[in-house]
């Protein structure tokens, strides 16, 4: 394909994936809110974030899977249609169960559309070049992360309020579908459909259970009760059986195992795993604190999540282009991971007094790291795996970091909650015993938010020590998370630079080593004949290939 036959395909795509990145961000500012309207708890915020991680974890090797079989254009089409619809649903929503129910919709669709856009940039893009057209992505990501808190905090702040987020969301979706409809044109694979959904229920399920004991362990019931000992052994039993159906039962499973033979791809998805533990478990809540903490309205906190994406932008779109023009990729990752480290230790030592400024800044090294590393892993497990399991392998460095973001969000909301909750107790015995706080005022606490209180309705001792309480707590769990990017540095380090292909059709390092083919020697995919040979009769030269209409 053309650089503008390219440029066109991914004018629909870029825009799917806006929708995709749009979906956290222009809800982040309005959670305060929403939990507040509805009567939810520090839990119940923890698992608007959740629901949608979770089932774009266990959809995305799902969609990646299909994205081998069938048409990528319908596919992606299928999946702004299935975030349509959650969108519908969370914008009526009632209660917080009901909105978690709609947000664990659109993480399906969310999911087809993260795995989808990255397989077919890597279908129509030889590696060398997608460090480019990564850029692009970076700069689409940056843009809806700058955007979405922006245009969420002003829609909050409207009469419409944080229901108008969701059916903001319905806008580019639609106009998304018909853009892929008139621009994307990629050839097909037809084979028979072998789709492991036993081996995708039984991740979820396992990572589910996992999930619900580290939120609600310590509050709902205790950390060594019976419940807690059901959860995690019936976690333990599922994730074990996922393995066993994956690596002996599955014909096509949703998570090939032969996949981590490669020393890239096992060390890749690790630090995937670890890079999405400690940037969206602590990153989630830095909207929280600027509105809570810091007394900010809705937009204003949108405003502050400027410098992180300043940051991400200007690393992803650099880095994107070097590596096109060097092919040399793993000096990124490493000085992205070393900035995102520093980043995330720095952000560990904030509070409720520190200078925004000096938090702006700190936000901006994290931007930085997360724009020279996120893409880059992806792009180094791509240039490193058969053509044929692109999907495959693209979808699996994507679940994985989506689950570390779904045990981050949940491991670090349950620090986050029980930090605060006892910093509030010690600041209202304190409070009572000096005699500044009066049965009256002691009163105004039988709020109706659960743990999260209307801090503006608070009296100003006791909204005194929330605001300090949160900000200190919210520093906490960006030093709990410090380790897991150091985790994912070393992971990286061990990563074996190999220089990107120029060619889809060349063969791949793991497929020469595997005997497949002779380095050099093309290999002869169906799915990568030009489409006009196919539809001027030259089927017979590809068999099972057609046009994707």
């Amino acid at each position: 394909m053309t650089h503008r036959q390219i440029m066109e395909a991914l004018t629909g795509l870029l825009l799917a994936m806006f929708v995709a990145m749009l979906s956290s961000t222009v809800v982040s500012n309005a959670l305060p809110a929403i939990v507040r309207d509805l009567n939810g708890s520090q839990t119940g915020y923890t698992w608007v974030v959740v629901a949608t991680l979770l089932t774009m974890t266990a959809t995305t090797p799902i969609w990646g899977k299909l994205a081998d079989l069938f048409s990528k254009k319908m596919l992606v089409q299928v999946a702004l249609g299935i975030f349509a619809l959650g969108s519908v649903i969370a914008a009526a929503a009632p209660s917080m169960g009901a909105l978690i129910g709609a947000r664990a919709v659109q993480g399906v669709g969310v999911g087809g559309l993260t795995a989808l856009v990255q397989v077919v940039i890597a279908t129509m893009v030889s590696p060398r070049e997608r460090g480019r057209y990564s850029g692009y992505i970076g700069a689409v990501f940056a843009t809806a992360t700058v955007s979405g808190p922006l245009l969420g905090g002003v829609v909050v702040d409207s009469p419409l309020g944080w229901r108008g987020c969701f059916v903001l969301l319905l806008v580019p979706a639609a106009i998304a579908l018909v853009v892929l409809q008139k621009t994307l044109r990629l050839p097909v694979v037809r084979r028979d459909v072998k789709i492991d959904y036993l081996g995708a229920l039984l991740v979820m399920a396992g990572i589910s259970l996992l999930l619900v004991w580290v939120s609600l362990a310590g509050s709902s019931f205790a950390w060594t009760s019976p419940t807690s000992y059901a959860l995690v052994v019936g976690s333990v039993v599922l994730i074990a059986a996922a393995i066993f159906v994956e690596a002996k039962v599955a014909v096509e499973p949703v998570i090939p195992l032969r996949l981590f033979r490669d020393r890239t791809t096992a060390l890749a998805t690790v630090a995937s795993v670890m890079i999405g533990v400690a940037m969206f478990g602590a990153t989630v809540y830095l909207s929280q604190y600027f509105q809570t903490s810091r007394g900010m309205s809705p937009t204003e906190a949108g405003l502050m999540s400027i410098a992180m994406v300043g940051g991400l932008l200007v690393s992803s779109i650099v880095s994107g282009k070097i590596i096109t023009r060097t092919g040399r990729w793993k000096r990124w990752l490493v000085s992205g991971m070393v900035l995102l480290i520093v980043g995330i230790a720095l952000l560990g030592t904030i509070d409720a007094t520190t200078s925004l400024w000096i938090v702006g800044l700190f936000m901006a090294l994290v931007g930085l790291g997360v724009g020279a590393t996120m893409q880059n892993l992806v792009l180094a497990v791509q240039n490193n795996t058969a053509v044929a399991d692109l999907g495959a392998a693209s979808s699996v460095v994507a679940m994985f970091r989506s689950i570390g973001g779904s045990v981050g969000v949940a491991v670090l909301g349950a620090v986050l909650a029980h930090q605060v909750a006892g910093q509030f107790k010690d600041g209202i015995a304190a409070l009572t015993a000096s005699g500044r706080l009066s049965p009256e005022q002691l009163d105004q606490l039988r709020h109706s938010t659960g743990d999260i209180p209307d801090v503006a309705k608070l009296p100003g001792p006791l909204a005194e020590i929330y605001t300090s309480s949160f900000g200190e707590a919210t520093g906490h769990i960006f030093a709990v998370a410090v380790p897991f990017a150091v985790f994912a540095f070393v992971c990286i380090l061990f990563i074996k630079e190999v220089p990107l292909r120029t060619s889809n059709l060349s063969a791949s390092k793991s497929e020469v080593e595997a005997g497949l083919v002779a380095a050099g020697e093309p290999r002869d995919y169906p799915a990568y004949v030009e489409p006009d040979e196919v539809a001027e009769g030259g089927a017979d030269r590809a068999e099972g290939t057609g046009r994707d209409r």
